[in-house]
């Protein structure tokens, strides 16, 4: 069910729910980690696709995971480059960039 669906609170309860057991093995905890950063990253993205601005604190209510957790990732796809955009922190919005602008920086 959280294949088809990806989301990122059903993963989290899930986890949650079976804490005992997973949490023992470090392979498997290596593997939930990885998974739930690959979760978080292409909902975020889904999430922020349609807009050419949008709030963190949207984005952040939207996915219901924490305002700081939602921000460090947003920041961590734009720094890795998978996403094309700017994070505004003064007013706490994220600029969204089509694919073929370039930051105008340099």
């Amino acid at each position: 069910m959280l294949g088809r669906k990806r989301d990122i609170s059903i993963f989290n309860k899930t986890i949650d729910d079976y804490k005992d057991q997973l949490k023992k093995d470090p392979v498997v905890q290596n593997h939930l980690k990885s998974l739930y950063d690959n979760l978080l990253e292409k909902n975020l993205v889904r999430i922020i696709e349609p807009y050419s601005r949008v709030q963190i604190a949207h984005v952040a209510e939207t996915i219901n995971l924490p305002y700081d957790i939602v921000e460090k990732k947003l920041s961590q796809i734009i720094l890795d480059k998978k996403f094309s955009g700017i994070l505004d922190q003064g007013s706490g919005v994220l600029i969204v960039y089509d694919g073929s602008e370039s930051d105008q920086t340099y």
